[in-house]
């Protein structure tokens, strides 16, 4: 069985990427990253750069006013 990697955004834990055939599939562990459950990725890394722009930066300043 092939090993999953864990993905975090911003040192939170966003989800699990298991392979599946050629792809990798996104298991999703707290919000708002529920919207990416189930969804195939070709490599783990795609999966991570989904789920991080679904989370902004918490260095960034919000817009004022």
């Amino acid at each position: 069985m092939p090993e999953p990697f864990v993905v975090e955004v911003w040192g939170e834990p966003a989800g699990i990427v298991l392979k599946e055939g050629n792809a990798f599939r996104f298991h999703a562990v707290a919000r708002p990253f529920f919207e990416l459950d189930g969804v195939q990725f070709m490599t783990p890394g795609h999966a991570k750069l989904a789920a991080a722009r679904l989370q902004p930066s918490p260095m960034v300043e919000a817009p004022r006013p």
